[in-house]
């Protein structure tokens, strides 16, 4: 048996777990594990009420189609929102206030019969790497209490890495579901620009650059949930088409390093040589690409991310009226950025994103996707990502030494998931990242699945209700 929200289910589903007992397991191992500080909000009986209305469902018949009914689950304080969850993106800029609907993609997380009974905890605004907001709980890493579990999902990867849920929702709009997965071992995808719904409020959609879905502990988790979440988005962007992964050989573009700028420290390097030498055995072509024809690209796509969260935020916090005084430093200098940039300055930013776009797409004429790194070290100690101060050029800079390919995929729109592949001398997870043309999330599923076979990962620590 798998320590995943697929086992989970299929123990509900056979009787030998219940659905109201999962919750339970759930809601006992949060409290063991409050030291992590992975959950910010936490309504029990609103846990208990989903699982007690699974457990009937499962008695009538009418649960039989949700590949996931009856597994506990948290939503993110940041995007959905969740009927019930009253989501504040952990700033002290706003109150608590339980929402009466759902988003679009939350309905779909609930119709796949996932029960919510809490939020994770996020950076202020999502603005970080890491989780260590000023208003608490701080996140720490259930691998290593010392280091950052990442951000801004790093509550929902905490979560899921100490089994307090075994899946749970997450969002990316600069690497933000990928580098958490990748600092705690979990596998997370950025899907498509237009896959995931997002609707119907936009105002986290920041231009097609965000994305949600989830942190999960195994390829065939996140497989499920994202055929139940994806499609018929109703949103500004047309559904990409996703085609069936073609099976034979492939050509795998391989990068090997993030250049001078960005050291890659030697366990990361080996571990993306491994996954190399893993597909090319499986029959696929394995296809060097030089980091500087990727180098202009993930520049621009720094820039564009910097601009149009500042410009977001800026809008957000003035259409809220929210007081500005109550944010953290840093958080109010990228208002202050947000409200000073001229139109031309964002147009250019974003016109410089379109020509990254392209830079891959004639990448991806050559090769059918990309394998690479997705982090140059070990997760980082607590407080690399400080907020007491205003500089935030440095906060981006330091943010794209950590994970330098990750807001490329944001920025261009392709799709891109992180999963692990070996440990380092220490225990930690050394994670590599795949990126393919747009619409061809199905093909990084399947790529993700076979590395994962190879077993050379596993979760350190059971999930809640599992194997009582």
């Amino acid at each position: 048996m798998r320590d995943d929200a697929t086992s989970t289910a299929e123990a509900i589903r056979g009787g030998r777990l219940s659905a109201l007992e999962a919750m339970q397991a759930a809601l006992e191992q949060a409290e063991r594990c409050s030291d992590l500080g992975a959950i910010v909000y936490l309504d029990k009986n609103l846990g208990l009420d989903a699982a007690q209305a699974i457990d009937e469902q499962l008695r009538n018949g009418t649960a039989a189609s949700r590949p996931f009914a009856g597994v506990p689950s948290l939503a993110k304080d940041l995007g959905g929102p969740f009927h019930g969850l009253p989501v504040a993106a952990g700033s002290g800029m706003i109150d608590r206030r339980s929402v009466q609907a759902d988003s679009d993609l939350a309905a779909r997380l609930r119709s796949s019969g996932l029960c919510f009974f809490g939020l994770t905890t996020v950076p202020e605004m999502g603005l970080s790497l890491s989780s260590e907001p000023v208003v608490g709980p701080l996140c720490r890493n259930p691998l290593e209490p010392s280091l950052t579990p990442g951000g801004s999902s790093g509550g929902a990867a905490a979560a899921v890495s100490a089994g307090i849920v075994a899946i749970a929702h997450a969002t990316d709009a600069g690497g933000s579901i990928r580098v958490p997965a990748a600092c705690c071992g979990l596998v997370g995808l950025k899907a498509s620009r237009g896959v995931i719904p997002a609707g119907p409020s936009f105002g986290n959609h920041l231009g097609g650059i965000a994305s949600e879905l989830a942190v999960c502990r195994s390829v065939r988790d996140l497989t499920t949930l994202f055929q139940c979440a994806s499609g018929t988005s109703r949103g500004p962007f047309a559904d990409p088409h996703l085609p069936q992964p073609r099976f034979g050989s492939l050509r795998i573009g391989l990068v090997t390093n993030f250049g001078s700028d960005f050291p890659l420290d030697p366990d990361r390097a080996l571990a993306i040589e491994a996954a190399a030498r893993s597909l090319e055995a499986e029959g696929h072509r394995i296809v060097p690409i030089a980091w500087n024809r990727l180098e202009n690209a993930v520049a621009a796509s720094g820039r564009a991310f910097a601009d149009i969260i500042a410009v977001n935020l800026a809008n957000y916090v003035d259409a809220a009226s929210l007081d500005v005084q109550k944010a953290e430093r840093l958080t109010r200098a990228f208002i202050l950025k947000g409200h000073a940039l001229t139109g031309q300055s964002l147009w250019a930013s974003l016109d410089s994103s379109v020509h990254a776009s392209r830079t891959i797409w004639d990448i991806f004429e050559e090769v059918d996707c990309l394998l690479t790194p997705m982090l140059s070290s070990a997760p980082l100690p607590l407080g690399s990502f400080s907020f007491d101060h205003d500089d935030t050029e440095l906060h981006i800079q330091r943010m794209t030494a950590f994970a330098p390919l990750a807001s490329l995929a944001n920025i261009t729109g392709f799709p891109a998931i992180t999963l692990p592949f070996g440990t380092d001398e220490t225990g930690l997870p050394l994670p590599v990242q795949l990126l393919a043309p747009m619409g061809h999330d199905l093909l990084l599923l399947a790529l993700a699945a076979s590395l994962e076979q190879e077993g050379r990962w596993q979760h350190r620590f059971p999930v809640a209700g599992l194997h009582a």
